[in-house]
């Protein structure tokens, strides 16, 4: 199976992102898997203009010759996977971007999609938006929605890893989400459910937050 991935935070492999991408991928291709990963902070991909002559004049072809060239050459790929950090309840820029420009090839190939995203905020419902948009654009195209790994007060996670706490599991379960994908074609709700676990109680985060934006004024 050949697998397309973006990571589209501004922070590329030091982001929280990463931490739950990179394991995910690499699950993938130990079970086999073709992996491509691209970052749209280095490719130069400008806003869709709307003039539709991918749809009409010239199909599948858009007049701006940017970054997406790249992504249409490499766009025979089985799975995509989006991966984003949550900004303002919804993906960040440069991948709504992507998703924009790919509207042209979108309904040629029957694939699945998986989303990845992190979020600064506490709770699960942050993710709402997102899923909410990422599943719309499955329903009207030939994409199979195929599952999210979401993870929830991520800065917590890479704090908790850098000092050595118990969250290893969350890593692995991403990496297991990989090779699940691969192996059985589809990623067991345990497995997800492992990636998105509470780390900190509510109270505990909200204090620690306030803390550090009492720190900064």
């Amino acid at each position: 199976m050949k697998i397309l991935a973006f990571n589209s935070s501004p922070k590329m492999d030091k982001g929280n992102t990463a931490l739950i991408l990179n394991p995910f991928i690499q699950g993938m291709k130990e079970a086999g898997a073709e992996a491509d990963l691209l970052y749209t902070k280095l490719l130069d991909i400008r806003p869709c203009q709307g003039e539709l002559s991918c749809w009409q004049k010239n199909p599948r072809r858009c007049f701006q010759d940017d970054g997406m060239r790249e992504i249409y050459e490499k766009l025979d790929a089985d799975l995509l996977v989006f991966a984003s950090p949550v900004y303002v309840w919804g993906m960040s820029g440069p991948m709504k971007n992507l998703l924009d420009r790919m509207m042209n090839v979108m309904p040629l190939k029957e694939r699945k999609v998986i989303l990845v995203s992190s979020c600064g905020f506490w709770g699960m419902d942050n993710f709402d938006a997102l899923m909410l948009h990422i599943k719309t654009i499955c329903r009207y195209t030939n994409w199979e929605f195929a599952g999210a790994l979401l993870r929830p007060h991520a800065a917590a996670l890479k704090i908790m890893l850098e000092m050595g706490r118990p969250v290893n599991d969350v890593i692995e379960a991403a990496k297991q989400a990989g090779r699940q994908l691969i192996e059985n074609g589809r990623i067991s709700e345990e497995t997800l459910d492992t990636v998105s676990r509470e780390l900190v109680p509510l109270e505990v985060w909200e204090e620690r937050v306030r803390a550090r934006y009492q720190a900064n004024n």
